[in-house]
């Protein structure tokens, strides 16, 4: 069981990882205004996700210790609120683009 867990959070991490740089490189480098905004929002969803990931290694590959159970925790809200945010910006930007 923890293989197959293993298996997804890995690449799960890797993935969200590339497109959190990639989404950040496009958003720096826009000259658009909404351009920019649209990336950046993306990239908060990105990130949003690699920190679920990350919170669930944390949470369910490691031992139960309450340090870990505490930094998963954060990465957890953290990356909730990240995603949260993210959708709400994309849909703004994405309204505004039309």
């Amino acid at each position: 069981m923890n293989s197959l867990i293993q298996y997804l959070f890995a690449p799960g991490i890797i993935i969200t990882l590339a497109l959190t740089v990639l989404f950040s490189y496009k958003s720096r480098r826009s000259t658009d205004a909404k351009t920019r905004g649209l990336n950046a929002s993306r990239m908060n969803i990105s990130m949003g996700a690699m920190l679920v990931f990350i919170a669930g290694v944390q949470l369910f590959l490691s031992n139960e210790s309450t340090a870990r159970i505490v930094i998963g925790s954060v990465f957890l809200v953290l990356g909730l609120f990240n995603l949260f945010a993210g959708f709400r910006n994309h849909s703004i930007y994405r309204t505004m683009q039309q």
